[in-house]
């Protein structure tokens, strides 16, 4: 009787623990404040380059909506290919995205993002505003990051808006350019985007 009655009351714990866990939420301006903390102690300059990349690319992988932003990019030509090209192009994609945000971002040393407010733009989205903290040869930089809060417990960051530019934006009409030029053929941003991964 008491084995049954400790058994009932350790899966009560349990279902307790395991809602607790799963009701928690953060707020999307904590979420960028973290992830910015993160990264800076990921471009501690006792590191090498390697494992500054190496870090950088796993903090994407957990923080960025990569998939979103990837057919972004694509613009109306995500609605002209199968499936398994849409497959093939998400792989390439993420390598060629987390192959540029780490390389561009170690070539920083601690940089310091102070997070001043959040504005939510819809059930979707939310605007989270910051500033990159100005040095002796660096001016001060105002970035915007949307973030996707659909998911209050999963929040991802979908753009980047530095000093009024969205990189999603700029990224999207690159890949528009690549296809336009080669007659729509999408396969061109596919090889463009291989090579760019294979090149060291």
């Amino acid at each position: 009787m008491l084995v049954k009655k400790a058994l009932k009351l350790l899966s009560v714990t349990i279902l307790s623990l395991f809602f607790l866990s799963n009701s928690f939420s953060i707020e999307p301006k904590d979420f960028v404040q973290q992830t910015v903390d993160k990264a800076a102690k990921a471009l501690d300059q006792n590191l090498s380059k390697d494992l500054k990349i190496s870090k950088l690319k796993i903090i994407a992988l957990k923080t960025v909506d990569i998939k979103g932003i990837g057919f972004y990019s694509l613009g109306k030509y995500r609605k002209n290919i199968s499936d398994q090209k849409k497959e093939e192009y998400l792989e390439i994609f993420t390598k060629y995205f987390l192959k540029t945000f780490a390389s561009r971002l170690a070539q920083y040393s601690d940089p310091k993002i102070i997070v001043n407010s959040q504005e939510k733009l819809n059930d979707k989205y939310t605007m989270v505003s910051s500033v990159l903290i100005a040095t002796d040869d660096k001016p001060e930089v105002k970035i915007n990051w949307r973030v996707v809060t659909k998911d209050p417990d999963n929040p991802l960051i979908i753009d980047l808006i530095i000093e009024g530019v969205s990189l999603a934006k700029v990224q999207k009409q690159e890949f528009y350019s690549i296809i336009q030029s080669n007659d729509g053929d999408i396969n061109v941003l596919f090889k463009n985007l291989q090579e760019f991964v294979e090149k060291e």
